[in-house]
This record gives C-alpha cells, sequence and structure tokens, in this order.
C-alpha cells in the first residue's frame, strides 16, 4: 500500500508509473488526495476542540478555587457540549479514514524504472538463460505417463480423494520430492537463511499485510467458519512474522526460508498447461523471504536471484529468467523475475520460481519498520521474496529431460538424497 505522504508528494510520478501497469490511477489519486484533505481539516476541528477542553478544563478548576461555583458549573456544561461535539467528529474522522484505506488498497505497488510496457507474458524481457536443451530418446513421453509408467505420481487417486489438481506421490516418487525439499532448504541455510516452520492457515490481517487480500481473495481457500485463509505461499506467515515489530537497522536484512506446502484455487487459470504437475491446486514449496534496508534492497534481490538460479544449475535445467513486463507482474510487485524451466518432452518452458521487490509496499501494510542508531524517526524497511524452489514444475522437467531407455536419472545433486541414482521399472 503506497503512503498518503508517499502519493501527495508524487502525484503525477505515480500516474505515470502505474500506466506501465496498465493501471489508471489518476482519478483514483485525485480522489484520495480530495479525502485526505477532507481528513485533515477534521482532524484540524478535533485537535482544536480538544485543546478548547482543555482551556475550559483548567478555567472550570480555577473557578472552583475561587469558589466561584456558578461560574464553573456554567462553564462546566460548555465541557459536556464540547465533549458530544468531539465524539461526532471523532466518528467523522473514522469513516474518512476507512474511506481512504479503502481507496488505497486499490492502488497498485509502483513499478521499477526496469519493468517493461506490455501487457501479457510475451512482453517479458529475457535477462539471460543458461543449460543446454537435452535431445531425448526415441519414444520419450511427458511426465505424466513417466508417472504411470513408474508408478510415481497416481493423478487419479488424488482426483477420487479430493480432485483434479491434488496428485498423490508415491514409491520413489514421493522420496524424490522428499530430496528436493531437503536439498532447497539445505541450499537456503547455507546462505544465511534461518528455517522456520509456519502455519498453514493465516488470519485475514495477514492476507492483508501482504497483500493477498482483497486483491486475490478468489485464489484462496477460505475457511467460513474461523475466517481463516489456506496459504498460497508461505510468503504470507513468514512475512507476516514481521507484522507491527520495530527492528534496528543492525537486524537487517533478515533472511528466513520455509517450506510449506501451498494451496490455490487457480479460479479461471484452468484453460491451459493443465495436464500432470503443470498446474496444481496443492504444490511444495521452498520460499526465501528478506527484510531489507531500502538502500540494500535492490543489491539483495540481485543475490536472491543468483541463490535461484545456482539451485537449477545444480539440477542441471536449461533455463531462463525474464523481467515481468507492466501487465504480467502482480499488484504488490515493484520487480520481479520470473525462472523458467524447459520441459523436454511437452517442448514448452514452464514457470518454477519469481523473485520480487515490494519495497515499502507490503511494510506499509504490515507496519514493518526499522530504527537507524542515533535516528529517532521509524522508516518503513523494504521486503522481497522468492520461491526456491517451487516443485511440481521441476518435478515434472527432471522426470522428461533425464528420461532414458533404462528409466530416469537423478541428478547427481540429489544422490545423497535420494539413496538412488535411477527409477526404473524393476525397482
Amino acid at each position: 500500500m503506497l503512503s498518503l505522504k508517499f502519493i501527495r508528494e508524487n502525484k503525477q510520478k505515480i500516474v505515470e508509473r502505474l500506466a506501465i501497469k496498465n493501471f489508471g490511477a489518476k482519478k483514483i489519486i485525485e480522489n484520495i488526495l480530495e479525502i485526505d484533505d477532507k481528513r485533515r481539516s477534521t482532524q484540524k476541528d478535533l485537535d482544536d476542540k480538544q485543546a478548547e477542553i482543555n482551556i475550559i478544563s483548567k478555567e472550570v478548576g480555577n473557578f472552583f478555587k475561587l469558589g466561584k461555583i456558578d461560574e464553573a458549573d456554567t462553564t462546566k456544561q460548555k465541557t459536556t457540549e464540547l465533549k458530544e461535539s468531539i465524539k461526532v467528529v471523532s466518528q467523522n474522522l473514522k469513516e474518512i479514514e476507512h474511506s481512504i484505506i479503502d481507496l488505497l488498497v486499490q492502488v497498485p505497488n509502483i513499478p521499477h524504472e526496469l519493468v517493461p510496457k506490455g501487457k501479457a507474458e510475451k512482453d517479458n524481457v529475457l535477462v539471460r538463460s543458461g543449460g543446454q536443451i537435452p535431445v531425448l530418446p526415441e519414444g520419450a513421453v511427458p511426465h505424466w505417463d513417466l508417472a504411470r509408467k513408474y508408478d510415481i505420481i497416481d493423478f487419479e487417486l488424488g482426483n477420487k480423494l479430493t480432485g483434479a489438481g491434488f496428485p498423490v506421490y508415491k514409491n520413489k516418487g514421493a522420496k524424490l520430492q522428499r530430496a528436493l525439499i531437503n536439498f532447497f532448504l539445505d541450499e537456503a541455510i547455507k546462505a544465511g537463511y534461518q528455517e522456520v516452520i509456519p502455519p498453514l492457515m493465516v488470519n485475514e490481517d495477514s492476507g492483508f499485510g501482504t497483500g493477498q487480500l482483497p486483491d486475490k481473495e478468489g485464489q484462496m481457500y477460505h475457511i467460513p467458519s474461523d475466517n481463516y485463509y489456506l496459504i498460497p505461499t508461505a510468503e504470507v506467515p513468514v512475512t507476516n512474522m514481521y507484522r507491527n515489530v520495530i527492528l534496528s537497522a543492525e537486524d537487517l536484512p533478515a533472511k528466513i526460508t520455509a517450506y510449506t506446502p501451498c494451496f490455490r484455487r487457480e479460479a479461471g487459470s484452468w484453460g491451459k498447461d493443465v495436464r500432470g504437475l503443470n498446474r496444481l491446486h496443492q504444490f511444495d514449496k521452498v520460499e526465501i523471504v528478506q527484510i531489507q534496508h531500502p538502500d540494500r534492497s535492490y543489491e539483495t534481490l540481485e543475490k536472491m536471484n543468483r541463490h535461484v538460479e545456482s539451485l537449477i544449475q545444480k539440477l542441471d535445467l536449461p533455463y531462463r529468467i525474464q523481467i515481468l513486463c507492466g501487465g504480467d507482474i502482480s499488484f504488490t510487485a515493484s520487480l520481479t523475475y520470473d525462472f523458467e524451466v524447459f520441459a523436454a518432452a511437452q517442448t514448452k518452458w514452464l514457470e518454477v520460481s519469481s523473485v520480487s521487490n515490494f519495497e515499502s509496499f507490503q511494510a506499509n501494510r504490515l507496519k514493518l519498520r526499522f530504527k537507524e542508531k542515533g535516528v529517532k524517526k521509524t522508516r518503513l524497511a523494504h521486503t522481497l521474496n522468492g520461491s526456491a524452489l517451487a516443485l511440481p514444475r521441476i518435478m515434472a522437467a527432471l522426470l522428461e529431460n533425464n528420461q532414458t531407455p533404462g528409466g530416469i536419472k537423478i541428478p547427481k545433486v540429489l544422490l545423497d538424497y535420494t539413496g538412488f541414482p535411477l527409477i526404473s521399472a524393476c525397482t
């Protein structure tokens, strides 16, 4: 959420930059400032009335000291009238403030200068790529057929138990899944991240804090009886660990990693890429989150990018990294890098990670601040996060790219985690 101070000082810049996100901001920004002017005048009225009460209260006390009871009672009546007026003004102020918040949450984050214009993913800009696209053996098949052949993932059973998009991992498929999770967590810990295991459900305040509510309400699974939401990503509970927290500058960066299942309704997105592991309602992911000083957040973003890239490189998967254009970047992000790996049997690129800097947008909602030594005033921190990594499409690419006539080869980096080098029909 953009701050009122930032909006008031950067009105034209906001309108121009949000046009990159294909968002017409002029009318709503003008509306916000108009209502904020009303808030300011109402706040002044309230302050004046409270100051007047203080003055009158002193007068009443002086009258009583002098034994002027009638004058004291008459003056005291003014205090009673003022208190009633203050109640009305205070209620008006609350309603005005709620109106401002209702508008502020509709305004997206300002895109960074690097974010290109564009309407959709075809307009994203390639940053770099790596790895070699494998030449598959004759008769190579996509991962959903490999899963059935080697009895490692059961999509039909998941559909029976729950519904489409909830696969059951079995046998060496289950162990490979667990191996990937442990590998990603170990690499994050080596990079200085502290591991946590957060709740898989969050309250409304947490959903608001990171921007899932009200923007993505329809994408989350909701439990009405408790008003909890199943997490769409560990970003939500992990970042909210710092809600209403004031850190010292020496505490920055705070680096957290977490493995969680993630739950997404994926409403309206089932028209493409739905086979197998390509799009699921429940999936596993290791997340990395950093709370950083504003002066260092873009340097940190690059370090997080390199961390995610190193994971893909160690798995020996062909990949590419893109900057998301204005039409593809999220409501809350200032700058996002998307990582895709190539699934050779499908001959398509699959997204496996997004790494984003939200600058102070989430921190303003979270009231997440930090204080520098010798400086009285606090500042909003910057928040960053990334998938390191999301498992389903990594698994899909590993199965497809490493298939041989004798079975599916396990990447060398995972051998200590799996305990087997091959997934084959006879083992």
